[in-house]
């Protein structure tokens, strides 16, 4: 089978890669890009563990196929610090230690950024809805959502 040439951008760098028709944006990440703070928790895009954003939208790339990356722009867990300097809410998952075994960490992040980023105010409701599609099971909720609403707050206070 003939491989795919995609050429995307991913946290903000230009990419190029060959794919097969089937393989699946995780797969991509992980095996091809060497990104591998995406997790495959269920392959079925029920947990979340592996969600990017793709143009601005949330998906869980287990159920992405990398080809359809073709000039689409990605983020990732790895494009959310500014180098040495950790996003907000990274900070903050870990000063309120709102993870535990880090399968979900990454697509909570995602997720949790992917909200603030279209709701900088969003109430405890809001969260807890958007944040649903990810399944945490060591830690439960309350400290992420917690994390969450903290860094929300923080980042309205520093925008003033």
């Amino acid at each position: 089978m003939a491989k795919i040439h995609v050429t995307t951008k991913i946290n903000g760098e230009p990419i190029e890669f060959l794919c097969d028709p089937s393989e699946t944006m995780l797969d991509a990440l992980r095996n091809e890009l060497g990104l591998t703070g995406s997790k495959e928790g269920c392959g079925s895009g029920d947990c979340g563990a592996c969600s990017i954003t793709l143009d601005d939208r949330l998906v869980c790339s287990c159920l992405m196929l990398a080809a359809e990356a073709e000039g689409k722009e990605i983020n990732t867990i790895e494009g959310m610090a500014e180098g040495e300097n950790l996003h907000p809410l990274q900070e903050k998952f870990l000063e309120e230690a709102a993870l535990q075994c880090g399968i979900c960490t990454p697509g909570m992040l995602v997720a949790a950024k992917a909200l603030l980023d279209q709701n900088p105010n969003p109430t405890e409701t809001e969260v807890r809805f958007w944040l649903a599609g990810n399944l945490c099971r060591c830690t439960g909720y309350d400290k992420i959502i917690r994390a969450v609403l903290d860094t929300a707050a923080e980042m309205r206070e520093a925008a003033q």
